[in-house]
């Protein structure tokens, strides 16, 4: 079973990810509260996931022990392969959501996060962008199941 593992948000870019248990997502808009979340906002903006094995990997790889939040996405998850999202209406709990890109990891991360290797290591493992077509709450635990 896919799962959203954990959640998190900043309120203004550049701060620093705060983990939470649940959020509300707004078609179209983004998620509540979030550094991205605007009327008429770009699909690209919207939502964005990661896999928590690609982070584990790294981690396990380079002997750290980076928290998932940290590499500021908005949703971890377990189970499923996002690579295979792209153009697909798939759900997170209740809320349909739409695969629209991989996100690339960027310079920004690597200075965040103190690590030259990331630019190499999530090239392809750096998540999914996702447009919100369905206003709900997701939660830590809900179920992500593909559509079509």
């Amino acid at each position: 079973m896919s799962i959203v593992l954990k959640i998190g948000i900043s309120e203004k870019n550049n701060n620093k990810i705060k983990e939470v248990n649940s959020v509300e997502v707004l078609a179209n808009k983004g998620i509540v509260g979030d550094r991205h979340f605007k009327d008429f906002n770009d699909p690209y903006c919207q939502l964005s996931l990661i896999e928590s094995e690609n982070i584990d990997d790294y981690n396990l790889k380079y002997g750290l022990n980076i928290y998932h939040v940290d590499f500021r996405r908005n949703i971890i998850t377990k189970g499923i392969k996002l690579n295979n999202l792209v153009g697909k209406k798939f759900q997170i709990g209740k809320v349909i959501v739409k695969g629209i890109d991989l996100c690339r990891p960027c310079r920004h991360l690597t200075e965040m996060l103190n690590q030259n290797n990331i630019l190499k290591e999530f090239l392809r493992k750096g998540g999914l962008r996702c447009q919100i077509l369905s206003s709900e709450n997701i939660s830590v635990g809900n179920e992500i199941k593909i559509l079509d």
